[in-house]
């Protein structure tokens, strides 16, 4: 893998207290499933979801609270 500086900017949003969940959008084809699944690596836990996927979004349909999610 190459160096790429938006490691570095996710790494300073995952040091803040306050941050807010990270939504990552862009282009086709430019590396955003790279880019996220190489920064998983600096955790133990990690979800993955891609909305655009049916078994990702099936769970936020009919849901009423954060809880039953």
């Amino acid at each position: 893998m190459f160096y790429r500086e938006i490691i570095d900017k996710l790494k300073d949003w995952a040091g803040r207290d306050n941050r807010k969940p990270l939504v990552l959008r862009g282009s086709r084809q430019v590396g955003k499933t790279t880019v996220i699944k190489q920064f998983s690596d600096n955790f133990t836990q990690f979800i993955y979801l891609n909305l655009e996927n049916n078994q990702d979004k099936i769970i936020f349909k009919n849901k009423s609270s954060i809880k039953e999610i």
